[in-house]
């Protein structure tokens, strides 16, 4: 567009872009991520076992990990397994209400599971819930 000056010069405007709703776009999608982020399982793979009945977990909990090559992991940190139940009871003095979150590996043996269980049991919590993903249902056949 051209505007003419009091001199009589003809003046083209720049054409500016207007930036606020890229900045709008921009903090709504870092405000998802903020509320996402928490909710995020783990970063550690493992292929959890498959059940109908699955709970969400929506609260930070302490997750103990044990993957398909019998690496355990506490809140994604490599631990012992000789050290958990030291680790365990660090934080809290009152261990009876602490709450353990369980992801094993379905390739894991039985034995492993049933050792780190023990483990839990040696820090004194007795609340500990496994850590599964929903089964894909299946039509019933007629």
């Amino acid at each position: 567009m051209a505007f003419t000056s009091r001199t009589g010069h003809t003046q083209t405007a720049l054409a500016e872009i207007n930036i606020t709703p890229l900045v709008d776009v921009v903090l709504v999608l870092l405000v998802i991520f903020m509320l996402t982020a928490p909710v995020l399982q783990s970063g550690i793979q493992v292929a959890v076992p498959k059940t109908k009945t699955v709970k969400e977990i929506t609260q930070q909990r302490t997750v103990i990990t044990i993957n398909k090559d019998q690496e355990v992991f506490l809140n994604d940190k490599p631990v012992n397994l000789n050290d958990l139940p030291t680790l365990l009871r660090q934080g809290n003095t009152d261990t009876t209400n602490q709450v353990v979150y369980l992801r094993a590996d379905e390739k894991v043996p039985f034995g492993a599971f049933a050792t780190l269980m023990d483990a839990v049991k040696q820090a004194g919590i007795t609340n500990v819930s496994i850590v599964t993903q929903p089964a894909e249902s299946t039509p019933a056949l007629r």
